[in-house]
Order: C-alpha cells, then structure tokens, then sequence
C-alpha cells in the first residue's frame, strides 16, 4: 500500500479544514437563521456554542481522524478493534456527507446558473417580481438546473481527483483567500447604505428577550452544519494531519475563520435588507431574488452582482470538496478501489441523487419523503438529525470509549504540546458537550 498522503503546511490544513466548515451555510444561510431567530441574540447564543461545544468536538474529531490515521468507518474500527457498534459512528459520517453533498449541490447549481447571468448582466432592469418569477421558473425546469449541478460535481471531482497536497490542500489555498478578498468588498459597500447602523444593530446588538429554546435548537444546528460536525469531514482531515501539528490551535484557527465569515455574510445582508425594506429571513429570495434587484440599484451593480454570486460558488466548493472527500476516502481504504475510481463512483452517486433532489423542487411533485420533497426532507434529516446524533456519539467516544491517556498523547502531539487547557477541554467533551447536545436533541425530537 502507497503512503498516506498528508497536508504540506499548517497553512494548508487550516484553509483545507476552514474551507470545509466556510461554505453556503455561513454565506447563505447563517444571516436567515440569525434574521429569524433574533439578530444579535442568536449570534451570541450561536457564538457560545461554537466555542463551548463546537472548538471541542473539532478537536475531538480531529483526534479519531489523526489517531487512526484512517477515514471515518476505518477510524472507529481501528481505534476499537473487534467493535462494531462502534464503527456505526462512521458509516452516519459517511452517509450524511453524501446526503448533504445532494441537496447542497442543487443550490450551488443555482449558484452557478446565477453567475452565468450576472456575467451577461441579466438581471439589469428587472424588478423583484420578474426576478422571482424567473426562478421559480428555474426551479421547475430540468435541464438547465441539472447542467448547473453537473457543472458543480465535476468541479469537485476534479480537484478531489488530484490528490490531498495537488488537490484539495492546492485550491483551498487559493480559494479561501479569493473569497474574503470578494467578502471584504462586499461589506465596504453594505456598510455605505443608509440604513447600514440599523442593520448592524439588529446583527450585533443583543436583545436576550428573544433568547428560546428554538433558538438553542436553531444556533446548535447551524452550528454543527456551519463548522461541518458530525458528518466525516474533520475525522477525514484530521487523517492527514501530520504528527507534529497542534490539533487545538488548528481547530480555534477554524472556528475563528468560521465565525469571521459568517460575521462578514451578516455584515453584507442586514445592511441591505434595511436599507430596502427586506425580511432578513427571507431565504431563497434573499439570496437569489432580492440582491440581484438591490445590486440593480447599486453604482457598479454589475461588478457587485458578479462578485457576490461568485463568492456563493466558492464557499459551496470549498465544502463540497470537503464532503465528497469524505465517500471518496472511505471507497480507497475499505474497499481498495483506485482514487480515480472511486471519485467517479461518488460523483455519480451525488449527481443522480442531487437530480431527484433537484426535481423533488418542481411545483406539484410527487418526489417526497415524510411529507417533504426530497430537497427539504435531506436538508431537515441530516441538519436536525444526523449530524447531532454523530456529533454526540463521537464526544461520548472519546469520553467514555478512548481511553484517558490515548486522548492526551494525541492531542498533546505525545506530550510534545504543553496544553494548559487540556483538563479542561477533557471535562468539556466528557461531561457538558454529552448532556448538552442530549437535552437540545431531546427537546427537537419532541417537537
């Protein structure tokens, strides 16, 4: 068997890692879910979150990754020999990137279809109605959605192809600082609108009035799905760790580019959405009616309009790299099929589940699951579901399952890294990540 390949600089690990966790779920969601559930309030709740929960599951998959030095089935069988139970853990990553991958390939569709546009300048002079009606078109065709979502998986497949070091860790080095180049510009223009102080305000000042339990339930979930837990990825990156790196400085340097991200989304969304008079959670319209018709009403709208669709299309690569990486490992180790081979295999997977996906959209469909089209039904079974119940059952491995001392060497790089938090970070994956994640996940079950 060739050597395992590794990422070739700490740089590399953090734009890859980053890369995974920075997708459409900081850009184009986390401002919705911080417009429906109070503003500020949900961005301290989710704030709190990241760092009490979010920096040690991180870590903790980045651990099971390193250690075993294997994909997410392999990892959890390697570490607990003989076990399989506990290999179940993996197989939920395993399936839950693939379906995520599905659904999060049809809107990098549109994504992709709305760069075309703005690249004609097609938006130019139509109104909001106009715009709304022409994707709701675009959502009840066929062809064009699935030439964009095939446009996508090949992109994707195509660095995953390449290999960890000319591939993954070669692009992500490029694309993430090509993204908050486009973000910053973005935010230099929102916080130029009249109404930029109100919609900063409503972001980044807190009313804890508005402080529920569905905005717990919604912060824990855009969390999980924002720093890509529970779902493979980090176990997969963390296999290509080298030794000598620090997992917790690489994890904090993750959710501290996460969270910069999704601050810098929030900070080019409110300020528009006041400045017009939009619902902050207006979701798909937002996104793909709203600003277009802002950006019509911008000086250098084109340019705006271009860079902004742009930068959707990043993030979603970025990620998708990160999630189909994740099937991709799992085929080249446990079932020795080529790297080549198994891109393919997986790409094609994605492609035609991503086309029932896409077609679940149209208007009259009969392509539903539990009473939702297939598109909603991913979305809420692996966001709400899935990913928290991995998430969960990987801190009560390390926890209860790893032992004390295998936890510490790893994490301290064999006592080469003196970590004064380390206890710490131990109680919180031990105890209080395990009973949290339980109680919200409880509590959503039962709505």
């Amino acid at each position: 068997m060739s050597k395992k390949e590794s990422f070739g600089s700490k740089f590399g690990i953090i734009a890859a890692a980053a890369g995974s966790a920075i997708g459409l779920g900081n850009i184009y969601r986390f401002p919705c879910e911080a417009g429906a559930n109070g503003g500020g309030a949900f961005f301290i709740v989710y704030l709190g979150i990241v760092l009490l929960m979010g920096l040690p599951l991180m870590v903790s998959e980045f651990v099971i990754g390193r250690r075993s030095g294997k994909n997410p089935v392999g990892a959890f069988h390697a570490l607990v020999p003989g076990s399989k139970s506990w290999g179940i853990i993996g197989y939920m990553g395993v399936l839950c990137a693939f379906l995520i991958l599905a659904f999060y390939c049809t809107v990098a569709g549109w994504t992709i279809d709305a760069v075309g546009k703005s690249i004609i300048n097609y938006y130019h002079g139509l109104d909001k109605d106009t715009i709304l009606t022409d994707f709701n078109n675009l959502m009840n065709e066929s062809w064009q959605p699935i030439l964009s979502e095939g446009i996508f998986v090949f992109i994707t497949a195509f660095v995953i192809v390449k290999g960890v070091t000319k591939g993954i860790e070669k692009y992500s080095k490029i694309l993430m600082p090509v993204l908050l180049g486009i973000l910053i510009v973005l935010c230099v223009k929102s916080l130029t609108l009249p109404a930029a102080g109100k919609g900063i305000a409503f972001f980044l000042k807190p009313d804890f009035s508005k402080i529920t339990g569905e905005v717990l339930i919604s912060a824990l979930g855009q969390a999980f799905f924002s720093l890509s837990l529970g779902m493979g990825a980090l176990i997969t990156y963390g296999s290509y760790i080298s030794k000598k790196d620090n997992l917790t400085s690489t994890a904090f340097a993750v959710c501290i580019s996460d969270t910069l991200i999704a601050v810098l989304a929030g900070i080019v969304i409110f300020p528009a959405a006041f400045t017009f008079g939009i619902k902050p959670e207006a979701g798909n319209e937002l996104a793909f009616v709203t600003l277009p018709m802002l950006f019509n009403q911008m000086a250098g709208g084109y340019f705006f309009c271009l860079f902004f669709f742009l930068l959707l299309t990043i993030a979603a690569l970025t990620s998708s790299i990160s999630l189909l990486e994740v099937p991709v490992l799992y085929l080249t180790e446990q079932l020795n099929i080529s790297r080549k081979k198994a891109t393919v295999y997986s790409a094609i997977a994605v492609f035609i589940l991503c086309v029932i996906s896409s077609e679940s959209l149209h208007d009259n469909t009969p392509l539903k699951l539990f009473g939702l089209n297939v598109f909603n039904a991913l979305d809420a079974f692996t966001s709400k579901f899935l990913m928290t119940i991995g998430g969960l059952l990987t801190v009560v491995f390390i926890g209860w399952k790893m032992k004390k001392a295998h936890f510490m060497d790893e994490y301290t790089n064999g006592g080469k890294v003196n970590m004064g938090i380390r206890n710490i970070m131990y109680i919180i994956i031990k105890f209080l990540a395990p009973v949290a994640i339980l109680i919200i996940l409880i509590t959503q079950f039962i709505k």
